[in-house]
């Protein structure tokens, strides 16, 4: 399907239906961290709305860093520090423990607290209080993972970002634009259409994405508000408008467009809606991604004869050849901290179409996946840690994960239908 993607400069790719998602964690690394998240204590006369242990549980075994013990393996199941007996835990073999209480302070407001205890050590590293209603309790949860997580790896957690994605019926007579949290919960529909949608692209404060709406006139760019529905046009020239990418700075808008002849790159400002030429190449160039430093865009090429990747230099037009390594390389994404590119990739003609990621630093490249086949749109989690992308699975479209050094991976298929399209968000805050 990437394939077709490029050759044919971003026609249609197949998208995906209406679905929650779910995880089913295929591997994770060796020297995982043992960990016990306790049931939080609840004194209430009705059981709590949402379990605020199983989502911190889930959200950290999921990241494939941290092996969680079950509740009903525990040999207590403590509230407070007096009751934590560290030699009990150490029987069990778990490094760290943690505790919590979840308390009603008013009519609509909860307040939770937890502590996380390091166990060989017999101290508390980390205690925090948070208060929210029902409808913010995966919100704190998913905060709660986020903390633990950066405490004992060193690395933000991204539990608390979003994902968009498309999905579509089975006869793909309906197609919709969906967002959800990072482990698939909370699936919102943020816009559907009888058009096909593709390449989702969020901007970098979170609050709007652009895509591609392929209608019956030809393919349209748009941007869309998330929290009005108000949706933007930006792009309705005649021939191809896709593959849409904010710089970072959320200003401008980096898309393909072949209005000359032939698909090039162009940048256009929101603002003032000034287009900048920035490729001019009788091969085809197209699926770009802004670099950090928001001077720079890394986008597919064919000029070599073959689809690699490529690094521009928006002021000076200098255009430098990243990939050398393989028979195709295409649809390039980057981590946040400008080291890590990840794409889609193939060794040689014929062999299948995997995820893949290069050091630029030490110009490494090392393929990620081999579960999945006919991979393609890999999208980097904001902490750089993870690759969320589409793939074929038993059959069926689904999204997958893996992390940039290939050691974590899990599926994210949905109860029903296809989903594909992923696109990572970024941190809110």
């Amino acid at each position: 399907m990437m394939r077709v993607y490029f050759w044919l400069c971003l026609m249609l790719l197949s998208v995906s239906a209406r679905a929650e998602l779910t995880i089913e964690i295929t591997q994770g690394i060796a020297s995982s961290i043992p960990i016990s998240v306790v049931p939080m204590k609840w004194s209430g006369a009705k059981a709590l709305p949402v379990n605020l242990g199983d989502i911190v549980r889930s959200d950290l075994e999921r990241s494939g860093h941290f092996s969680v013990l079950k509740p009903d393996d525990m040999l207590s199941h403590p509230s407070q520090e007096e009751d934590v007996y560290f030699r009990d835990w150490r029987l069990l073999k778990q490094e760290y423990v943690v505790i919590g209480e979840v308390k009603l302070t008013s009519a609509d407001k909860y307040q939770f607290r937890y502590q996380l205890f390091d166990v060989f050590n017999e101290r508390e590293i980390l205690t925090q209080t948070l208060t929210g209603k029902v409808s913010q309790f995966r919100d704190i949860a998913h905060r709660v993972s986020d903390a633990i997580y950066e405490q004992l790896t060193g690395i933000r957690g991204a539990f608390s970002t979003k994902i968009a994605y498309v999905t579509t019926n089975s006869l793909r007579t309906r197609f919709n634009l969906a967002i959800a949290d990072s482990d698939g919960a909370r699936e919102k529909v943020v816009m559907s259409s009888k058009y096909s949608i593709f390449s989702p692209a969020w901007s970098p404060d979170g609050k709007r994405l652009a895509y591609v709406l392929l209608e019956d006139t030809g393919s349209k760019v748009y941007v869309q508000d998330l929290s009005t529905g108000k949706k933007q046009l930006v792009s309705a020239n005649k021939g191809i408008n896709s593959a849409p990418a904010f710089s970072p700075d959320g200003n401008k808008l980096a898309l393909v467009l072949s209005k000359d002849g032939n698909p090039e790159i162009y940048v256009v400002d929101l603002a003032t809606r000034h287009w900048l030429r920035v490729t001019n190449h009788y091969a085809i160039d197209t699926e770009p991604n802004w670099m950090p430093d928001g001077k720079h865009i890394i986008f597919t090429s064919g000029r070599a004869g073959k689809p690699q990747i490529y690094r521009v230099n928006i002021e000076s037009g200098y255009i430098e050849r990243l990939t050398f390594e393989g028979n195709y390389n295409a649809r390039a994404r980057l981590a946040q901290d400008g080291r890590f590119l990840v794409m889609v990739h193939q060794s040689a003609k014929g062999e299948p179409f995997h995820i893949a990621s290069m050091d630029l630093t030490r110009g490494l490249l090392q393929i990620l996946t081999s579960d999945t086949f006919l991979d393609e749109s890999p999208s980097v989690s904001p902490n750089g840690v993870m690759v969320m992308y589409a793939a074929k699975y038993n059959k069926r479209s689904i999204l997958a994960a893996v992390s940039v050094d290939g050691d974590v991976k899990f599926l994210v298929p949905s109860k029903s239908g296809d989903v594909r399209e992923p696109a990572w968000g970024p941190y809110l805050n």
